[in-house]
């Protein structure tokens, strides 16, 4: 169980890096037995992050920890991986195409309407 929590603080701190990088002040949560409802990682403006190094991982699960766990308007997502993969972030459908909409009409839209 400890080397468990361990690896977890482990993807937490590398995931707290990812959005350092980017410039945002993003560190670990307070995490006490994850019962505070606080995300793993904090810092990134409306954002509600669940950070799992899992090999199998219940994916619904942690979405629906991550989408209790949210205050209103955070957009709830989890940040997974695996032993020797990829980080990959997930959320529900209906709410990546919301996402998604608003960074088509920010960045997409002005480009094709100019050709």
């Amino acid at each position: 169980m400890t080397n468990s929590r361990e690896k977890g603080k482990r993807y937490e701190r590398h995931v707290a890096s990812l959005f350092r990088a980017e410039g945002f002040d993003a560190r670990r949560g307070q995490q006490f037995c994850g019962a505070n409802g606080d995300a793993d990682v904090i810092g990134v403006p409306g954002i509600h992050i669940e950070c799992k190094h899992n090999e199998r991982l219940n994916i619904y699960d942690a979405i629906a920890q991550s989408e209790m766990d949210a205050r209103p308007n955070e957009l709830p997502i989890v940040i997974h991986t695996k032993n020797y993969c990829d980080d990959i972030v997930s959320m529900r459908a209906d709410r990546f195409m919301r996402f998604y909409h608003a960074f088509y009409e920010e960045f997409i839209k002005e480009e094709t309407d100019e050709d």
